[in-house]
């Protein structure tokens, strides 16, 4: 697939938006972005953005013939780096709840060195990465975790709680 992978580094574009020029390295600027609905909002006549960012629905055209954008979502870390990507065709919505979950899973993991499972949810069990050794893992978790026996006597499969 063409564009933008997990692990990419998000292009610095400069785009035209409702706040006037942006470039989205400076407006990103080292941290997670957060933003009231205040956002501003991207002027792409042209559609070179959505082409550069991986964005279009190349089956759904507008009344001119034109390529509509997909419902494509590009979650940027700190690092400028594609933490996650998702790609909805045009007729599909975005879940909300689930990229909520996934913007607090990936935050968490960038914190801690844990991985969410498989339907996590906030306030559910972390999985403490293999990474992280024992000792490792007494200092950074005072509260604890827990190593459920595994049939093959190894403890890299530990649960704790993290905020």
């Amino acid at each position: 697939m063409p564009g933008l992978t997990i692990g990419d580094t998000i292009p610095n574009l400069q785009v035209e938006s409702t706040h006037g020029v942006i470039k989205l390295h400076d407006f990103l600027s080292n941290s997670w972005p957060r933003s009231k609905v205040t956002y501003p909002i991207i002027s792409d006549p042209n559609r070179e953005v959505i082409k550069q960012l991986n964005m279009v629905e190349p089956d759904e055209k507008d009344a001119s013939g034109n390529t509509v954008p997909s419902r494509a979502l590009h979650i940027v870390g700190p690092d400028l780096k594609i933490k996650l990507s998702f790609l909805y065709p045009a007729s599909t919505g975005r879940n909300m709840d689930e990229v909520m979950r996934v913007v607090e899973s990936l935050q968490r993991a960038a914190k801690h060195k844990v991985a969410t499972p498989a339907n996590w949810k906030p306030g559910d069990p972390v999985v403490i990465s293999p990474s992280v050794s024992n000792e490792e893992a007494k200092k950074m978790f005072p509260q604890g975790y827990e190593a459920p026996d595994l049939p093959s006597g190894k403890d890299y499969l530990r649960f704790t709680h993290v905020d």
